[in-house]
């Protein structure tokens, strides 16, 4: 059995547009893995979910992403939803924070949209990965490979990267990104 007792995740996401299928699911699977989710924002409070463009329900934050420290998580995820990661990517803590969490080494799993936060960062140039079919002109002018498939693991670069491209790949993706967070050194 697949565990990631012991392990902290972070979830980043906007105060608002977080897709919560995606953020639900994912946060799931860390749970049932045994492991820590923490949800971090740009501010205090409460994030607001959506349901495709449908107000859903909201999340408590645990930490504000400009007072969390990159080195105390062991895995960061990224939910999708399309005003999220637009949100995010105007956020230089937020922005920051990933560029400093792949420069550790530290796994991070993407889904949908999330890949945005990636290119603001940086962090895609020569990575391989997946996404929502409408931001693959972006991923491949910042550098990346984009592949169309229900889940892919990038090993070339500073950090695994497991991507994904949208809420239907769901199982795939929380098997694989919670296999990869598992193992030593991911």
């Amino acid at each position: 059995m697949i565990t990631l007792r012991g392990r902290t995740v972070a979830f980043l996401t906007a105060p608002a547009g977080v897709e919560q299928v995606e953020l639900t699911a994912s946060w799931q699977a860390v749970l049932e893995a045994g492991g820590t989710p923490r949800l971090l924002s740009t501010r205090p409070g409460r994030v607001q979910a959506f349901r495709g463009l449908d107000r859903a329900d909201t999340f408590a934050v645990d930490t504000v992403v400009a007072e969390a420290e990159p080195a105390g998580y062991d895995g960061l995820v990224l939910p999708g939803g399309v005003a999220n990661p637009d949100r995010l990517r105007t956020a230089p803590e937020a922005v920051d924070f990933v560029r400093e969490f792949v420069g550790l080494g530290r796994p991070v799993a993407v889904i949908c949209h999330g890949g945005w936060t990636l290119v603001e960062a940086g962090v895609v140039r020569g990575r391989t990965m997946t996404s929502w079919p409408s931001i693959r002109t972006d991923l491949e002018n910042a550098g990346a490979t984009w592949v169309d498939e229900p889940v892919h693991v990038c090993t070339d670069g500073p950090n695994t990267l497991v991507s994904s491209r949208k809420p239907a790949d769901l199982p795939q993706f929380c098997d694989t990104f919670v296999s990869r967070f598992a193992r030593p050194g991911a």
